[in-house]
């Protein structure tokens, strides 16, 4: 099937369901499936009739052009639209390929936010706080909801570790080439000489995931309960409301405190377990289709350094791209659209260099 044909067939498909819907032939789950296929489907048929509407376009002008007919003003006219569509048709051309990439399946699922300190003591804990309120400033940004679902506190106020839970339309989708080693070259606050230290923190973005995308048998759970404690050892309550649940196959354990109720602590460690699980799945898939090749960008590896943060030169570097930003305090304000925007596009590119 020629790609013409293939936006033909897309369209038409398009109209089949506008007029099913319309027609009231289809009710309950029918009508749930077909309404998803029509609302996936119509941002591609724009895209699709826009670059057919230029095409049409240009072959109209084109006759136009060859008619000896035509008197030299509207010739001159029509060589001039046809320059306009000629210059704009690889960007429609392009909009339509991006558009028919093979989607991930998470990319509308929400996301689990996991930051941790790396090397770096005080400084890295203090940074992966800066990270956590980073993202917290982005989802606002976006009009996502950020709940936070566990803090570990260091004793200087920064988070050994933070998990949050981001909800919202395409989150994953956005988020998930944040995965990785986020390096820090700053003087911190504990220094007295004035010398820049590096530091680094971890992040992992995991789609979450729904009971139907990832089942969890009882019997390979052991689930633990304690006692709640806080920052130095304190004690949060006194009750043991505190889960911690391993998963015996993987051997993954999940600790969850912040809550005061067992139960509600319980539901929170299933869920970020579902949701690593479901990401070592979709790993071992992606290896498996890439016959093992880890992918320059989105690789999830979270020993790979993927962006520096650099104080005093007041800049920002993502490695993968080698794109820099010097506007240090809007990104750790929550302004990182230009990061995840050409990221986005990145894989875009390479995605469809793939399909060439």
């Amino acid at each position: 099937m020629s790609f013409e044909d293939r936006l033909d067939m897309l369209v038409r498909r398009h109209d089949e369901l506008r007029d099913t819907l319309g027609a009231g032939k289809v009710s309950g789950s029918d009508f749930a499936k077909f309404s998803k296929e029509y609302s996936d489907l119509t941002p591609l048929v724009e895209t699709i009739q826009s670059y057919q509407k230029a095409l049409r376009s240009l072959s109209d002008l084109k006759q136009m052009v060859a008619d000896p007919s035509c008197d030299a003003e509207m010739k001159s006219m029509a060589e001039q639209e046809m320059h306009e569509i000629q210059h704009t048709l690889p960007e429609l051309t392009r909009a339509v390929q991006v558009a028919l990439l093979p989607k991930d399946s998470a990319d509308e699922k929400n996301a689990i936010l996991e930051v941790r300190a790396g090397t770096g003591g005080d400084e890295a804990a203090l940074f992966a706080a800066d990270l956590f309120r980073m993202y917290q400033r982005y989802a606002a940004s976006q009009g996502w909801k950020f709940e936070v679902m566990s803090l570990s506190e260091s004793a200087l106020g920064g988070y050994k570790d933070a998990t949050a839970e981001i909800t919202g339309r395409g989150v994953f989708a956005k988020m998930k080439f944040e995965s990785g080693v986020h390096r820090v070259q700053r003087v911190p606050a504990t220094e007295t000489q004035g010398r820049v230290h590096t530091s680094a923190a971890t992040v992992a973005v995991l789609p979450e995931a729904e009971e139907v995308d990832i089942h969890i048998e009882d019997k390979d759970l052991r689930i633990d309960v304690f006692r709640s404690s806080g920052p130095g050892g304190q004690s949060v309550n006194t009750t043991d409301s505190a889960v911690r649940i391993v998963h015996l196959p993987t051997g993954l354990i999940v600790q969850q405190q912040d809550e005061k109720s067992q139960h509600k602590n319980k539901a929170k460690a299933l869920k970020v377990l579902r949701a690593r699980l479901y990401e070592m799945e979709r790993e071992k898939l992606a290896n498996e289709r890439a016959g093992m090749r880890k992918e320059q960008v989105g690789s999830g590896d979270r020993s790979e350094r993927i962006r520096t943060y650099n104080f005093p030169q007041g800049r920002v570097t993502d490695h993968r791209i080698n794109l820099t930003a010097y506007k240090i305090d809007d990104v750790m304000a929550g302004d990182i659209s230009e990061f995840v925007d050409a990221l986005i596009s990145d894989d875009q590119a390479r995605k469809l260099s793939e399909l060439n």
